[in-house]
């Protein structure tokens, strides 16, 4: 099946594009702790952009000076890099002032979404549902600020670095007795600590492709993981977790699930593409927000591939149309 709004072209067509894209870094791996899933991202969409004749490149940021980048003429950049220092906006500054057109969003919208903890208070202010929460910063770490936590949230909750992803830090809180090893395991990826409270129910993720008013969200993708925990192993590593795509959600809800998150992107000023995850709540269906994602994982297990070949867009040509949608910021006048 192919979608009428991402068109899959002729392969003449195809090559001519590839020419005209010119040589092409693909930034993986870097220096978050998501590195190892930024480097199977990587390789992921260096192999398919080859595949469609794009003169493709890894560049690893770890091990090179970006201003390689411009020496060696490359002319755009696909941001495979998840984490600190690639999906935080500071990778995305240095291409600004090298005028080089990037995958994904820009500088501001980038750091936003990192930052659980501004993105969640845009999205309060404008009336989104998020769970409820409270940040503990790095002097409200210790037994006496913690102990008081489920008080006010109740149990079970989560407890999670403010900057961080692929769900390192992660902990869902049981008891009392657990929340001072959560937070000091939260502590170890981030000053600002989240708390929130644990929303009992299904687990989803939507796509974004696109910008502004031609932002469009892709199929809905229920998890289903062993015991409800997604985390880093059943993310990237085993095989026991379900993706449903179509999600099997009633047509109603997958809609209204798809405008929440078309919105939030818009909100946060995302462009290109993005994922957002969300929880719905069982008692009453209700979707709450959890987090937005701007340069989303390309790796096997990935959900946005999952999405897009759902309307008929395989993994090659998705990263060739967010290649072609590379942009700046400010339009370089150099």
């Amino acid at each position: 099946m192919t979608s009428p709004l991402f068109p899959i072209p002729d392969e003449r067509d195809v090559a001519h594009r590839a020419a005209r894209l010119g040589k092409v870094a693909v930034l993986l791996g870097g220096t978050s702790a998501e590195r190892p899933v930024s480097l199977m991202s990587g390789q992921g969409v260096l192999e398919a952009l080859r595949s469609l004749g794009v003169d493709a490149h890894a560049f690893d940021p770890a091990e090179r000076d970006l201003a390689e980048l411009k020496r060696e003429g490359f002319a755009r950049c696909f941001i495979a890099l998840h984490g600190r220092h690639g999906e935080d906006g500071t990778v995305q500054g240095a291409l600004e002032l090298l005028g080089l057109p990037y995958t994904g969003s820009g500088v501001m919208a980038s750091a936003i979404a990192m930052d659980k903890v501004m993105t969640k208070r845009l999205w309060q202010s404008a009336g989104l549902p998020v769970p409820r929460g409270l940040v503990l910063d790095g002097a409200h770490h210790r037994r006496e600020d913690t102990r008081s936590v489920p008080d006010s949230l109740g149990l079970p909750l989560i407890v999670k670095p403010a900057r961080e992803g692929s769900s390192f830090g992660v902990t869902k809180v049981q008891g009392y007795s657990q929340m001072q090893e959560a937070v000091n395991l939260a502590a170890g990826f981030d000053a600002d600590v989240i708390c929130e409270e644990f929303i009992e129910g299904e687990e989803v993720t939507c796509a974004v492709l696109g910008q502004g008013d031609d932002a469009v969200a892709l199929p809905v993708i229920r998890i289903q993981a062993p015991d409800g925990n997604y985390d880093f192993e059943h993310k990237y590593v085993s095989d026991d977790t379900r993706y449903l795509c179509p999600s099997g959600l009633p047509e109603a809800e997958e809609r209204e699930i798809q405008r929440l998150v078309v919105q939030a992107y818009r909100l946060l000023g995302c462009r290109g593409w993005g994922r957002a995850d969300l929880m719905i709540r069982a008692r009453d269906r209700q979707p709450y927000l959890l987090e937005m994602n701007t340069s989303p994982g390309m790796t096997s297990h990935s959900l946005v591939p999952k999405s897009a070949q759902a309307v008929g867009l395989d993994y090659p040509h998705l990263c060739l149309h967010l290649l072609q949608a590379a942009s700046l910021d400010t339009p370089s006048r150099r």
